[in-house]
């Protein structure tokens, strides 16, 4: 397939957001903060994944070919899990303002609104990997890891974020808790992430040529596409970028989201350095950028047996 940086930007700034907030939630409800220093840090925190959240909702809207019509998208949500995605990602921002205006406040209510907030970022989660693992024809999308890998890696590079904020606002208790959860995490999702990887490895194809055209001649030659010029199909269903490229993002992605931020979790956590908690973040981020443009180049559309000539 071929991916679309609007929907990439989407997924991991909303993911970062998402698992930020859970770990605000679990530090709330676990008491770990006095009341001044948990209302102004989850107050600022909660500011930050709604800021990432604004920006990739804001991404999204160059991924539309008519945006005023965006809102039309929500109507199928019975059986769309697109439609249930742009219902729950407002729903989330609207939860985030309400918890950081709360923790504001000093209002008495925010654990049922974070919970009610939890809620919508579980459901966004969700939604958002099962617009592509429910995609049957594209094997490699349609496995359960797919959803486990979205979770698991929004969670990871989330609270590899909220190591470095609680570092940067000087709120000690929390940076070893919040390094040592991004450590797991992390850990975690490079063992689901690879495991999906062998598993597309090992994958081979539904469909032949034979059954792409309609026909049972052992020996079938593709010598034109049909016409001249381009097309949607072959413009939107396959990459066009070489094996070797291919190879060369899958181990940026692997070094960048999973050894290279626990080695710098692992050095910049005891001391509390900003520095290299600011890089373990920047690192994962930049590698979740390639890992999921690899995502999406990696599905292999059926069509592209028809169109073999020029993929």
């Amino acid at each position: 397939m071929q991916p679309a940086f609007s929907v990439i930007f989407l997924t991991t700034l909303c993911g970062a957001a998402q698992g930020l907030f859970l770990a605000l939630f679990a530090t709330e409800l676990s008491g770990t903060l006095a009341a001044p220093d948990s209302q102004r840090f989850l107050f600022t925190a909660s500011l930050v994944s709604l800021a990432l959240t604004g920006l990739g909702l804001l991404a999204s809207f160059f991924h539309l070919g008519r945006p005023e019509r965006a809102w039309r998208s929500a109507a199928m949500w019975r059986t769309s899990w697109l439609s249930r995605e742009v219902i729950a990602l407002p729903v989330f921002m609207a939860g985030l303002f309400a918890y950081a205006g709360a923790h504001y406040l000093g209002m008495g209510n925010t654990v049922m609104i974070g919970a009610i907030t939890t809620i919508a970022c579980v459901a966004l989660f969700i939604s958002t990997a099962m617009i592509y693992a429910s995609v049957r024809f594209l094997q490699e999308w349609a496995s359960p890891l797919t959803v486990v890998n979205y979770l698991l890696l929004g969670c990871a590079s989330g609270l590899t974020l909220a190591t470095w904020l609680a570092a940067g606002m000087d709120v000690a208790a929390l940076v070893k808790p919040f390094g040592l959860a991004a450590v797991v995490l992390t850990a975690l999702a490079g063992v689901t992430r690879a495991a999906s990887l062998v598993r597309n490895a090992r994958l081979k194809p539904k469909s032949s040529l034979q059954s792409a055209i309609g026909i049972k001649h052992p020996r079938i030659v593709q010598k034109a596409m049909g016409f001249m010029g381009g097309s949607f199909n072959m413009r939107e269903f396959f990459h066009g970028r070489t094996a070797e490229l291919m190879r060369s993002v899958k181990w940026a992605f692997l070094l960048l989201v999973f050894p290279v931020p626990l080695l710098l979790l692992a050095l910049g956590v005891p001391s509390a350095s900003l520095t290299l908690l600011f890089m373990a973040f920047a690192a994962q981020y930049i590698g979740l950028l390639a890992e999921r443009w690899f995502f999406f180049a990696q599905a292999n559309h059926p069509q592209n047996l028809y169109y073999q000539t020029i993929s």
